[in-house]
């Protein structure tokens, strides 16, 4: 596997490259076309000087007759090769008498009797360098009477263009070498980060949760360092919770656990009174129900941890709903000495819900909430509704939650730091209940206020329609 400092390395290094080849190939061709064209342009002023000086001096008198006769007229102006041929293509002159040049095999020479100018570079058998040859119509008064062509070495040229190319290509090296050189300690500084985070999250995955990457960039690495951290801080956040869950529960457990093992040794004893037996079977069967419904919130709590709690929803009227609330819990009240009202708002309302489940979610909140109501003190639910939702007012004015602990209080684990908190999970479960409803639980409260819980259940448009007709 190739490791990311190699690949941000051949990145770099593919990048720089391709970059200078780009240039090169662009300034080389460049420079190329630079002096070819002034050596073009340098011809193509010397044919026309030549032109002009031929027509003010020698245009009465014929082509052929000129050539041999004032043959300095043209090339007189020029160092270059110089060529005319008459108004047939046929190679009158050549300065350094190069092999004649027939009209059949020569393009130029035709363009030009037509008129066109025209620009040749290649090689010629006389000659081992290339040539530039620049062709143009010979004209008096308008009229065609020949062709000349200027012809030159590129020797000099492409040695120039050589030169300047390989100066280009020592540039580049040099600059290549610099890029790599940069290349690997830009990778080093990438990585070196990346490297330090792999070996912190290693040890946090090995069970060391006090490890952290301290990086101070504040770059997109130090922004997943700074999550690699959080990540670390909930984590042993979250172990320590589960650590005091078990241990709150292990507490819960053997509390009614020692109080049936006691009363089984009691009620063991041949002179134990038949009010003592009683007494004692009364409380190891609520113990006994104590435990049940323990084990019954524990699996429930596995269920919600692995996202297998199910509902199984029919239609519920709520004022019988309010009615079984206000039937299971005004016995602890009376018994506690607690104020307990139960209102229904609601007119023939039905919503489609897991009534078990609905029974279970108001049960443990009111069941917390008479746990830190005083005697005397006051419990309301009230059950409302508007065109879209149910919604469900626990108030009590209890001790109230910490501002600090009010956010977590539905999370997993989470205990409270008020004595009477329990291990953590009812509320929890609540939620989950509540959100498979596709409502909403909300807590709301104030030290030595009280606190409020609001649940908001979706009515069923199943269940409109039918009330509708």
């Amino acid at each position: 596997m190739k490791s990311i400092k190699t690949r941000i390395i051949r990145n770099f290094i593919t990048v720089i490259l391709s970059t200078i080849i780009i240039l090169d190939v662009l300034l080389i061709a460049f420079v190329r076309q630079y002096y070819y064209d002034n050596t073009q342009t340098i011809l193509t002023n010397q044919i026309d000087l030549a032109n002009n000086f031929y027509n003010r001096y020698y245009s009465t008198s014929s082509l052929v007759w000129n050539v041999y006769d004032n043959v300095d007229a043209f090339w007189n102006q020029t160092t270059a090769q110089v060529q005319i041929f008459d108004d047939k293509g046929k190679l009158l002159m050549d300065s350094i008498a190069a092999n004649e040049v027939s009209l059949d095999n020569n393009i130029e020479i035709k363009r030009a009797l037509k008129g066109e100018s025209s620009t040749w570079v290649g090689n010629v058998a006389y000659s081992d360098y290339k040539v530039m040859a620049v062709t143009k119509p010979l004209e008096v008064n308008g009229k065609i009477v020949g062709v000349i062509r200027f012809i030159t070495s590129l020797k000099t040229i492409d040695e120039s263009i050589r030169s300047i190319t390989t100066f280009f290509i020592g540039i580049s090296i040099g600059v290549l070498i610099i890029g790599v050189i940069l290349s690997l300690l830009m990778a080093k500084k990438i990585v070196n980060p990346i490297l330090k985070l792999k070996d912190t999250a290693e040890k946090m995955a090995n069970g060391d949760l006090n490890q952290r990457s301290n990086f101070t960039i504040k770059d997109e690495i130090g922004q997943l360092a700074d999550t690699l951290d959080y990540m670390a801080e909930e984590l042993a956040e979250r172990e320590q919770m589960k650590n005091d869950f078990i241990s709150s529960i292990s507490h819960e457990l053997r509390t009614p656990l020692t109080a049936i093992k006691g009363w089984v040794i009691t009620l063991n004893d041949e002179n134990t009174d038949r009010e003592t037996l009683n007494l004692g079977f009364n409380i190891i069967e609520k113990e006994t129900d104590r435990l049940s419904n323990m084990v019954e919130e524990l699996l429930d709590f596995s269920r919600l941890i692995n996202n297998k709690i199910t509902l199984n929803k029919v239609s519920m009227s709520v004022e019988k709903f309010s009615d079984y609330i206000e039937l299971y819990m005004t016995p602890r009240a009376e018994r506690e000495n607690i104020n307990f009202y139960v209102c229904n708002n609601t007119k023939n309302c039905i919503v489609l819900m897991d009534i078990d489940r609905m029974k279970q979610v108001l049960i443990n909140i009111l069941d917390n909430a008479f746990k830190f109501t005083s005697e005397q003190g006051n419990i309301d639910v009230t059950f409302n509704e508007t065109e879209k939702d149910l919604i469900i007012n626990i108030k009590d004015n209890g001790c109230g939650i910490h501002e600090d602990e009010l956010e977590r209080v539905k999370e997993k684990f989470y205990k409270g730091s008020n004595a009477n908190s329990n291990a953590g999970i009812g509320l929890s479960i609540a939620d989950e209940i509540v959100r498979l409803h596709g409502g909403e639980l909300k807590v709301k409260s104030k030290i030595n206020v009280g606190t409020e819980i609001i649940i908001n259940i979706p009515k069923s448009k199943e269940l409109k329609q039918i009330d509708e007709k």
